[in-house]
């Protein structure tokens, strides 16, 4: 399996401006260090919790279906599925006709769940499957729930303090409490 970015969100969840506010941090010297904060605040975010924050688009890739009638897609909320393909041995990509599934994007995690008969055989051995997909709260920063913005500054602020080189797994590199408390309401809970 493989996830790749095919279009990545235009902006970011806050602004360089909003996080020099929060940092309490006048002038333009470390813009660039507190743009590239936000980006990494933002993606570590993404990658902790299976969300996309801002629209993006993206393709996974499979080897093969997997068992039974779901698929489930590695990232929420899904704003819409583009397409599902099967690949021959010649790679030429052949569309699933959208009636031959059913997508629940309002699931955790979303899914694409096949109706009657199986799902078409890709003929490729190795990512012979690509669907297409974007996910995001919405493209403005505004769409992204309040929590995760707020979460977003606060791991921004604490990474704004802590340049240092220091040990990875040590007590300085770990999240903040609060930050963590703040993104709990939106990880996803397996039963």
């Amino acid at each position: 399996m493989a996830l790749v970015i095919t279009s990545a969100p235009a902006v970011e969840p806050v602004t360089v401006s909003e996080a020099k506010a929060h940092l309490r941090v006048d002038g333009t010297a470390e813009d660039t260090l507190i743009g590239s904060l936000i980006l990494t605040s933002r993606l570590h975010i993404e990658a902790a919790l299976g969300l996309a924050l801002m629209t993006q688009s993206w393709r996974l890739t499979l080897d093969a279906w997997p068992n039974g009638r779901e698929l489930e897609l590695p990232l929420r909320p899904l704003q819409s599925l583009a397409s599902v393909k099967v690949l021959s041995a010649d790679g030429t990509a052949e569309a699933v006709p959208s009636s031959a599934y059913v997508v629940d994007a309002d699931g955790t995690p979303p899914r694409i769940v096949r109706n009657n008969g199986s799902w078409p055989q890709p003929e490729r051995a190795v990512n012979g499957i690509e669907i297409e997909f974007t996910a995001g709260f919405g493209d403005g920063a505004a769409d992204v729930p309040a929590p995760i913005r707020q979460a977003l500054l606060m791991l921004v602020a604490h990474w704004y303090e802590r340049r240092d080189p220091i040990e990875v797994g040590s007590r300085e590199t770990a999240i903040p409490a609060a930050v963590s408390d703040l993104l709990a309401p939106y990880r996803a809970v397996r039963l």
